[in-house]
């Protein structure tokens, strides 16, 4: 990879940091001063910044607890983005495990791992997905029982496969879905008659969002929380 690219990730330097780092001759490739950003760096290498040896980045996987008002996209949207909650230095080359709607809040997860990521998202996974909302109305033991076996959505050809209904109280519930369609949960709901007020997702396969983890923060997976996938 480019030098300045290596930088920015093993590093709290930025991109534009790393070029003027590498410039003003702080940087050396087994024992000799690099000043181009653009210089190819592989793995192996003895890089080191200011005398110090840099270690070669490794693959990162993140859990960050989605707030409301964020979408996941990673550049070029017209909100912030879930991306503009992590440092710049790892934002930069994280992609977004899935997506949640900007209003929804939760777990979310975020990587390097484009082969991890297809695991998890990939349809033949079957990757169980559950969800937490508070409903506009109440909701009967039938609707529920439709939301297990089954709905048709607006606009498509086939019913939404098995899920798992969990009432919780009057308006709130639990749903276990595989399936990652386009709204899908708010269009489930709709199919049986109500409305999603709230949406909140708290689990993926056996992975459940830490209940230390405040709004708005992230951290990394262990390395058994890894390797759930």
């Amino acid at each position: 990879m480019r030098l300045d690219f290596y930088l920015s990730h093993v590093t709290d330097l930025a991109r534009k940091a790393a070029k003027i780092a590498a410039s003003k001759g702080r940087v050396t490739v087994n024992g000799e001063v690099i000043k181009k950003a653009n210089y190819t760096v592989k793995e192996g290498d003895q890089i080191c910044l200011d005398d110090t040896l840099l270690a070669w980045p490794s693959e990162g996987y993140y859990m960050l607890h989605k707030p409301a008002g964020y979408v996941c996209a990673t550049e070029g949207a017209d909100h912030p983005t879930v991306l503009d909650l992590v440092p710049p230095h790892l934002g930069q080359d994280l992609k977004i495990v899935g997506r949640l709607d900007k209003d929804t809040t939760g777990l979310l997860l975020l990587t390097t791992d484009g082969q991890w990521l297809h695991r998890i998202t990939s349809p033949r996974s079957a990757c169980n997905k559950r969800y937490k909302m508070m409903l506009a109305e109440q909701i009967s033991d039938e609707d529920l029982q439709q939301l297990e076996k089954g709905v048709m959505l607006n606009g498509e050809s086939q019913p939404t496969l098995s899920a798992l209904a969990q009432r919780l109280s009057e308006c709130d519930i639990y749903l276990t879905i595989q399936e990652g369609k386009y709204h899908q949960v708010k269009r489930m709901l709709a199919a049986v008659g109500n409305k999603v007020e709230e949406l909140h997702r708290d689990q993926i396969g056996p992975l459940e969002l830490d209940a230390e983890l405040a709004v708005g923060e992230f951290r990394a997976l262990t390395d058994a929380e890894v390797a759930y996938f």
